[in-house]
């Protein structure tokens, strides 16, 4: 069974998934700001049992030994409450990529998540050891092509994937353990 790990920032804690976040989930993800970028696997409206169900799902699917890193955001010093997510797939070859993440929107352009995502790359190439993977946005998503570009991921591509605002565009990015470790030595 896959162990989230807790990872520690300048500013957060990344800590694993529990039944717990769901309140949190709910409250700062039913949002449309967040939702229009992601893919339509998403549901939307965001029904009101919809981070249970999440919450609900991806345990199940650790517990049934599926290799998926789940990380609540939340602030150092703050209330414990989860401000943010990311799921880490190492090993999966989905068309959306390996790694997905959101941010309540009262925390966007603070440098945060790009924070988040340089911890999670840390771990995937320093711990886990893998050569590289893939992540993807809308096109249409300014601020997630900029964490990755901060994050130094590498544009390979567009590929087609339908989002809630109705784009099918999204980008294809890499991040290479050469180019991390080349950055953060």
């Amino acid at each position: 069974m896959t162990v989230t790990p807790t990872l520690e920032t300048k500013r957060l804690i990344l800590r694993p998934l529990a039944m717990s976040d769901a309140p949190a989930i709910q409250r700062h993800f039913n949002n449309w700001n967040i939702i229009q970028h992601l893919a339509q696997v998403v549901p939307w409206p965001y029904p009101e049992d919809g981070a249970v169900t999440f919450v609900t799902r991806e345990l199940e699917r650790v517990a049934a030994g599926e290799e998926i890193y789940n990380w609540m955001l939340v602030l150092r010093g703050g209330d414990g409450e989860a401000v943010g997510n990311i799921r880490f797939r190492p090993r999966s070859d989905n068309v959306k990529g390996n790694r997905g993440f959101w941010l309540a929107e009262r925390y966007w352009n603070q440098g945060l998540m790009s924070e988040a995502v340089s911890a999670v790359n840390d771990f995937a190439f320093r711990t886990l050891g893998i050569e590289s993977f893939y992540a993807c946005n809308a096109a249409t998503n300014a601020a997630s092509r900029r964490v990755k570009q901060k994050t130094g991921a590498e544009f390979i591509g567009y590929v087609e994937l339908a989002h809630h605002d109705g784009q099918t565009l999204a980008e294809k990015w890499r991040v290479s353990r050469e180019n991390w470790l080349r950055r953060h030595r």
